[in-house]
């Protein structure tokens, strides 16, 4: 669109030449009856052939009723790269999935206190739950010198890794963490660093596992 164009117009224009109308289901696309009036539409024109409608769940929200009978994709559930590569196989006609990458990552953390001898951090989901809370804690301090653990969900299974090889050949040391559920917008992670005093905290960052041999650095909240 171009300034002075009408939403109005543009949108009748775009699902008059569409072929696929993924409509993206939340709370709030719910509740918009501008959204009401394009994915309706969208629905009418699905029903003579002419287009097909994709749903796209961003969260908890139920599908509208006229929506239930119809296969969606589960971004809230699976996460964004399994989306893309869903969007990407419906266009195309394909029946298999491959898995696609993307740089926008729905992981973040922040560090929520720190004292002389405790250090929390918070891991959030910004837009969707990610089932996998497997995660590096990456130091340069040696084995023995900090305690890890994760307050707010008892036990968890890792350990310490030593001389870790980064994709930047930088060679660190690392926490194993890997919690028993996963992180959805309304339930981050805590992690909690203890510490001698006298002991400084060499932190590096935090990797998040993405694969079975693959983790990718999750970007810190200012």
């Amino acid at each position: 669109m171009q300034p002075g164009d009408g939403l109005i117009d543009k949108m009748n224009e775009g699902l008059e030449k569409c072929t696929h109308f993924f409509y993206f289901v939340s709370k709030n696309s719910i509740g918009s009856n501008m959204v009401k009036m394009e994915w309706q539409n969208a629905v009418y024109k699905a029903s003579k052939g002419n287009c097909k409608v994709i749903p796209i769940r961003l969260d908890a929200t139920s599908m509208p009723p006229i929506l239930s009978q119809s296969l969606y994709i589960d971004l809230y559930s699976n996460g964004l790269d399994a989306t893309v590569g869903q969007m990407v196989n419906v266009i195309q006609g394909n029946s298999n999935f491959n898995a696609s990458t993307n740089s926008f990552s729905n992981l973040s953390f922040k560090i929520e206190s720190q004292t002389e001898t405790d250090i929390t951090f918070k891991i959030y989901a910004s837009h969707y739950l990610e089932p996998i809370s497997n995660f590096l804690i990456l130091v340069k301090n040696a084995e023995g010198e900090l305690n890890f653990s994760l307050p707010t969900e008892g036990m968890f299974n890792g350990g310490f890794n030593k001389d870790v090889k980064l994709s930047n050949g930088n060679i660190v040391n690392a926490e194993l963490m890997k919690a028993s559920r996963g992180i959805t917008p309304t339930m981050p992670m805590t992690i909690l660093i203890t510490k001698d005093k006298k002991i400084e905290l060499k932190f590096v960052g935090i990797l998040h596992q993405t694969s079975e041999s693959d983790y990718t650095p999750i970007p810190q909240r200012t």
